[in-house]
C-alpha cells in the first residue's frame, strides 16, 4: 500500500496529479494541504499538522495535532509517520514551491524515506522528482523536456548516461560543479539510461 502526502504548496494541474492518484492510497493531508482536498477529491485517511495555517477540523477523530514549536515540519512528521506505519512506497505532492527553505527540506526528505527503504517521488506542476542511489539504474523515457542530475549528498561517482544527448561514462558530479542540469532523451525509440556507482544523485524530470 501507497502512502501519499499532500502539502500546503501550489498545485495548478489537478487533473494532472490526479491522474497519479490510486484507489488503494493511504492519504495524509498536512495542515493547510487540506485546501488541496475537493480538486484533488480525495479524503483523508490521516491529517497531521499544528493548524497555524489552516482551521482545525470539524472532525477530528483521524487528525495528529501537533505543536506550533516542534523541530519538524507538518510534512516531515508525515514523512515520518509514513515510515512509522511501515509504508514500502510514499508518493509527495503540494510539497514544492513558495518558500524555499521547505522546498529543500521536502526534497531531502527523499533521503530519509530511502534510507529507510521506502521508494519515494515527488511529483508538482513542473517535474517528478526522485533519487538514485549507487547501484541502481533508471531509466527516462522519451517525452520529458528535460532530465537534470543533482549531487545533494556529497560525492556521486562512477556515472553513466547512454541515450540522451549528453552521455557520460564514469563521470563525477560534485556540489561544488552541478554540469548535469538540462540533458535530453533524443529518440522516442529508446529510453536514456542513468546508473552510479558511488554515492547518490537527485533525478528531476522536466515537464
Amino acid at each position: 500500500m501507497r502512502c501519499v502526502i499532500i502539502g500546503g504548496s501550489e498545485i495548478r494541474n489537478y487533473e494532472m496529479m490526479r491522474s497519479y492518484m490510486r484507489s488503494d492510497d493511504f492519504i495524509i493531508f498536512c495542515d493547510c494541504g487540506l485546501k488541496h482536498k475537493d480538486s484533488l477529491r480525495v479524503e483523508p485517511s490521516l491529517i497531521v499538522g499544528d493548524f497555524d495555517s489552516h482551521s482545525r477540523p470539524d472532525d477530528m477523530s483521524n487528525v495528529i495535532e501537533l505543536p506550533v514549536v516542534k523541530d519538524d515540519t507538518d510534512t516531515i512528521f508525515a514523512v515520518k509517520e509514513a515510515i512509522r506505519r511501515g509504508f514500502t512506497e510514499v508518493l509527495m505532492t503540494g510539497v514544492t514551491g513558495g518558500r524555499e527553505d521547505m522546498t529543500l527540506g521536502n526534497i531531502y526528505a527523499l533521503l530519509m524515506l530511502r534510507n529507510a527503504g521506502i521508494s519515494a517521488m515527488i511529483v508538482d506542476d513542473y517535474s517528478e522528482i526522485s533519487l538514485i542511489r549507487a547501484g541502481e539504474t533508471k531509466r527516462v523515457k522519451y517525452g520529458w523536456r528535460f532530465f537534470s542530475l543533482l549531487n545533494i549528498t556529497g560525492k556521486a561517482s562512477g556515472i553513466t548516461i547512454t541515450g540522451a544527448k549528453y552521455n557520460v561514462d564514469g563521470a563525477e558530479i560534485t556540489p561544488e560543479f552541478q554540469y548535469g542540469i538540462s540533458n535530453e532523451v533524443t529518440s522516442p525509440e529508446n529510453d536514456a539510461v542513468v546508473s552510479l556507482k558511488e554515492g547518490c544523485l537527485l533525478l528531476v524530470c522536466v515537464r
